[in-house]
């Protein structure tokens, strides 16, 4: 397609999901499925007006999601709603470690075993595979930083630390394959999974501390000067991703943990904010009585998801354009099944062990296990690396289809599940207050 007919299909998209965001909250579809079915009618397996190739096209593809899967973590980490302590953070930072090490060896040994990979491959693939999602799994996610509803915190957690904790697994795939050097597994096991992860954290947490901390010291001399929220927030995403770059730490971990850290000491100096009405908007934040604009990026957290939102109906639109009628293999299905229903509740099964976590918060948590955008990050990833052609092509094959049928499942369960999740809440079911 033309970039004339492009805009004229995004903005026909736009315009209809705008007028028709009322009826579509009724029925059990989301707006990411809307997007998938328009790029499927528009791709070759419909209509044929455009083909996305991910082989060719990698390095576009590869920025345009790591860019959304940057903002997604950082709207999740400015949405924490409670301080950081293990109690409360115990069930999440399990699933993301523990949850993710049991899926990874369930979905490599899959795919060795069954689909008859390498074993390099077949980790690689794993890797891929084994994070959560961000950016598609709004719906299970906290809405506002008012929000304290466990299963939303422990989702939301989840999805914000396991796309880092993927990577020293993708590495290790690449390395198997000849691909990225381990170094006889000491340089994996130290800069690719130690420092990464530390160091990634570490970065964060500084610099979203040092922000609070110069935004506070602002406040406290000049209360009623002005900051540019957006700004703010955009460049701490950009100065922590990109210095996480320069040292070869986890920038995902990083732009998380400096969200999360950021909020943080901005509670702590400022005060907690009044909970937003539960009639206001999804994005809506609260900002201190008495102090406004006291908190830095609330301003700008309604901003940063609008962009998320906006980039994610490209992203789901070339999905659908990647896809062909003979797509569906039984490997790719089968997979997505064997994801779906073992890998991920064993992962949330090993990750509940010791915890006190209610069962029906398991059961939620052991379905809604979305793959999506950072799995298509990873991918790219991959490719730019220098996989060879023929394995690129099933991986990029059996990666879009477990993706398309998690936009689809998921999405066509996660509304009435969420209902009779909202129906039977308790207040067992809330965090209390930090």
């Amino acid at each position: 397609m033309t970039i004339s007919v492009w805009f004229f299909v995004v903005g026909a998209l736009l315009l209809g999901m705008g007028l028709t965001s009322d009826f579509l909250r009724r029925l059990p579809v989301t707006n990411a499925m809307v997007y998938l079915a328009v790029g499927v009618v528009i791709g070759p397996t419909v209509l044929g007006f455009f083909h996305f190739n991910p082989l060719k096209q990698s390095e576009l593809l590869g920025m345009l999601t790591e860019l959304v899967v940057l903002l997604s973590l950082f709207v999740a980490g400015m949405k924490m709603p409670v301080p950081v302590n293990i109690r409360r953070w115990r069930f999440s930072l399990l699933l993301a470690t523990a949850g993710m090490v049991a899926t990874v060896v369930l979905v490599a040994g899959f795919g060795y075993y069954a689909l008859g990979l390498p074993l390099g491959a077949a980790i690689l693939l794993a890797g891929l595979l084994a994070p959560t999602d961000p950016v598609l799994a709004t719906e299970v996610q906290v809405r506002h930083p008012g929000d304290r509803d466990r299963l939303r915190f422990g989702l939301t957690c989840e999805a914000g630390i396991n796309d880092g904790t993927a990577y020293p697994v993708v590495m290790l795939g690449l390395g198997l394959l000849g691909l990225h050097e381990l170094g006889g597994g000491w340089r994996w096991l130290g800069v690719d999974l130690i420092w990464a992860t530390l160091g990634g954290v570490a970065i964060g947490v500084a610099l979203g501390y040092v922000l609070g901390m110069a935004v506070w010291t602002l406040r406290q001399r000049w209360p009623h000067v002005e900051l540019m929220d957006e700004f703010l927030a955009l460049g701490l995403i950009g100065m922590v991703y990109g210095l996480c770059l320069l040292v070869e730490a986890g920038g995902f971990l990083a732009v998380f943990f400096a969200a999360v850290a950021l909020r943080q000491t901005q509670q702590r100096m400022f005060g907690r904010p009044p909970e937003p009405d539960r009639l206001q908007d999804e994005a809506a934040v609260g900002e201190p009585r008495g102090r406004p604009g006291a908190y830095a990026t609330d301003g700008s957290l309604f901003f940063h998801e609008q962009l998320e939102r906006l980039s994610v109906v490209v992203l789901i639109l070339i999905i659908g354009g990647t896809l062909f009628p003979d797509s569906w293999s039984w490997r790719a299905v089968a997979l997505a099944g064997f994801l779906f229903l073992v890998a991920r509740p064993v992962g949330t099964l090993v990750s509940a062990l010791g915890t006190r976590t209610p069962v029906r918060h398991r059961r939620m948590a052991a379905w809604f296990g979305v793959r999506g955008i950072g799995s298509l990050f990873y991918l790219m990833f991959a490719i730019q690396a220098g996989l060879p052609e023929d394995l690129a092509l099933e991986l990029v094959h059996l990666t879009l289809v477990v993706v398309t049928l998690s936009i689809v499942v998921h999405g066509i369960s996660v509304r009435p599940a969420m209902m009779r999740y909202a129906g039977r809440r308790s207040t067992s079911n809330v965090l209390s207050p930090g």
